[in-house]
């Protein structure tokens, strides 16, 4: 879609100036058209490219503020483009904030609500367009402004939950990391001092002792290596054959796996619930919930219970087929279907798997500081081993 900028009069017989997105000129001045103005000028908009610098990225949070605060001022009776225009001055955010006047500015032209919020696509993401035509067009937009917040609140904690079990390890890797390096640097060399010439080096202190002296020699090019093997590891994590490894088994892993597994179902029926609550069609609330779950394979199933569920098969047995989904979720699907409380019952599912990630991301931490520290004790004393190792030699020998 293109963007087209319009001067047209009213019925009131004023001039009005705004933008509409449509696929070409003609459609845009049938919308125009068919919203009560008569179109005198309209040309295409030629889009400048905006440098990135300096621009704010739109978090989890913001949105799900502005959300809020817009359902509780549309539930004022607040007409929605000046609600809008009250939250772009308001929101804190410089980068959403004008993305809020510009689809206003769209919204004043003649744009419809989602259509406005659509192109702002990499800020909202599909999910909340999606709803935003379905709350648009069932006319509870004040109620799918609130489910929208409440999701995206959700979502924020289980991505904190994930974090928070993924942190410690990281903080005691790097510290690792760094002792080892500053032990190469500065001790290796005053032991290497130490000893004498004639002494005998056992194959751990040798490569100590070579490692030590080619980093304090050509450190540069470790510098060069380490940064061409981190871009070589972003490049090849990108490429298809390697995400395909990693969807087929991500939820495989030891320790982390039971993590990841159970925070991609409790997105899949957060989601899932959320759009059927705002009264997306099934069809249409699993067309978005498979690909925004998080993972290759739950998409790939959905997408094949869809082509059944479209056959008139229901949701739980074509969901079951796939053996990605856990019994206890395909037995609660099947009671919603028969009940006709589906988005209650994922609700719940949702609730359930939100607290199991809360729990295993605690007892991830205590099982992995441990670990981490065997690690970091096995780093540092190997290190102090291999130095002492020669020292001791030394003196037996001057000794004997």
């Amino acid at each position: 879609m293109a963007t087209f900028a319009y001067e047209a009069m009213n019925k009131a017989g004023q001039s009005v100036k705004g933008e509409i997105m449509a696929d070409s000129s003609s459609a845009a001045m049938e919308k125009l058209r068919e919203s009560g103005v008569m179109v005198t000028d309209i040309e295409e908009k030629k889009e400048k490219k905006k440098s990135s610098f300096g621009s704010k990225k739109v978090s989890t949070e913001d949105i799900a503020i502005f959300s809020r605060q817009m359902a509780t001022m549309i539930s004022a009776g607040i007409p929605v483009t000046q609600c809008l225009r009250a939250l772009s001055g308001q929101t804190a955010n410089k980068t959403l904030s004008a993305a809020i006047t510009d689809i206003t500015e769209n919204i004043e032209g003649g744009m419809s609500l989602s259509d406005a919020f659509g192109a702002h696509r990499n800020i909202f993401g599909d999910l909340y367009i999606s709803m935003l035509a379905a709350g648009e067009v069932g006319g509870i937009l004040e109620k799918t402004l609130l489910a929208l917040a409440n999701q995206l609140q959700k979502d924020k904690q289980l991505k904190s939950a994930v974090k928070s079990a993924t942190t410690y390890p990281k903080m005691v890797g790097g510290f690792a990391i760094v002792i080892m390096i500053v032990m190469l640097i500065v001790m290796v060399p005053i032991f290497q001092g130490m000893i004498p010439s004639t002494t005998k080096l056992n194959p751990i202190t040798a490569f100590v002792f070579a490692l030590s002296g080619s980093i304090r020699s050509s450190w540069y090019v470790y510098i060069v290596v380490i940064i061409a093997a981190v871009l070589a590891i972003r490049f090849l994590i990108k490429t298809p054959v390697a995400h395909g490894i990693w969807e087929a088994n991500k939820m495989k892993l030891p320790l982390v796996g039971e993590l990841i597994s159970k925070t991609i179902l409790a997105r899949f029926c957060r989601t899932l619930a959320t759009l059927l609550n705002g009264g997306v069609t099934a069809v249409q609330a699993l067309e978005s919930a498979g690909p925004t779950s998080g993972s290759d394979l739950i998409a790939k199933a959905v997408t094949d219970a869809i082509a059944e569920i479209e056959d008139g098969k229901s949701i739980s047995n074509s969901l079951e087929k796939s053996n990605l989904f856990p019994p206890m979720l395909i037995s609660m699907v099947a009671i919603g279907e028969d009940s006709g409380t589906l988005p209650l019952l994922l609700d719940k599912v949702a609730e359930f798997y939100e607290d199991d990630v809360q729990a295993i991301s605690a007892n991830l931490g205590s099982i992995l500081e441990p670990i981490m520290l065997v690690m970091l004790g096995t780093v540092v004393g190997g290190m102090v081993i291999a130095l002492y190792l020669p020292v001791f030699t030394a003196t037996t020998s001057s000794g004997g």
